[in-house]
């Protein structure tokens, strides 16, 4: 399999997750343009995109996908929050799982200031391996064995945050909605200490913020921490996701 990061930060988030028969679309916050741009102007086989939340930069091209004949699959919640009622799209429900193409997905809820946010478990059936998709949330409370792969969001290291705000580069009233919407370097870390990384391959880091991260220092103490080879997700990027050899 192999991921192309098309835009993972405030201003857009989408991603491509290609196996060797389909294209799957996480996240659709850019413009219709840039992501047909990144499909190389083929959307043959892209088999479906999973769309977390209502915030623009998650969904912005949304309605463009759909028209474009591509099926999108999120929470009811957020349907009725973007107002949408189209026939491609399709609602997805927490815990019950469902398919697309060749892949097996699993919604589950997440912890953002939106109406029904979700994060995807998603499994490739003919190989069996395992990716955990988990953006715009301050907590996940499931766990999860047998991950191959992990795309978590890393948006903020608290003491930067804590600076900013003192130094009035950031808004104090800004600071409960980043700490309640959105996962910090603390809390990743917590989450993978809290989860089964046995069989993990590769740890994503995503949607980082602009003035309240350090992508060094992210990559750096995830990868002390966990042993695991650390990426973060920049714009136009690929990262091949390869079980063996290891």
């Amino acid at each position: 399999m192999n991921l192309k990061v098309l835009a993972s930060s405030s201003r857009g988030n989408c991603y491509l997750l290609e196996t060797d028969k389909d294209k799957l679309m996480l996240e659709c916050g850019i413009t219709f343009k840039n992501i047909k741009k990144g499909l190389n102007f083929d959307l043959t086989g892209v088999c479906g995109c999973l769309v977390t939340h209502e915030h623009k930069d998650h969904c912005k091209a949304i309605n463009d996908v759909l028209n474009a004949g591509i099926d999108v699959y999120t929470s009811k919640g957020t349907a009725e929050a973007l107002n949408i009622n189209h026939h491609r799209l399709n609602v997805a429900e927490p815990k019950v799982q469902f398919e697309i193409g060749n892949l097996i997905i699993l919604p589950f809820d997440t912890e953002h200031d939106a109406t029904e946010p979700l994060g995807f478990l998603i499994q490739n059936k003919a190989t069996g391996e395992k990716i955990l998709f988990a953006t715009d949330t301050y907590y996940v409370k499931y766990r999860f064995t047998g991950l191959n792969y992990i795309m978590v969001e890393c948006n903020y290291c608290q003491d930067i945050l804590a600076e900013n705000i003192e130094k009035e580069i950031i808004p104090k009233r800004l600071k409960d909605r980043i700490l309640e919407s959105h996962f910090s370097l603390d809390n990743v870390k917590d989450f993978l200490k809290a989860n089964d990384l046995a069989e993990v391959r590769k740890i994503i880091l995503l949607h980082l913020s602009g003035d309240n991260s350090d992508s060094r220092r992210m990559q750096k103490e995830i990868k002390e921490l966990t042993g695991i080879e650390t990426v973060i997700a920049k714009s136009n990027i690929e990262v091949e996701l390869k079980m063996f050899p290891f």
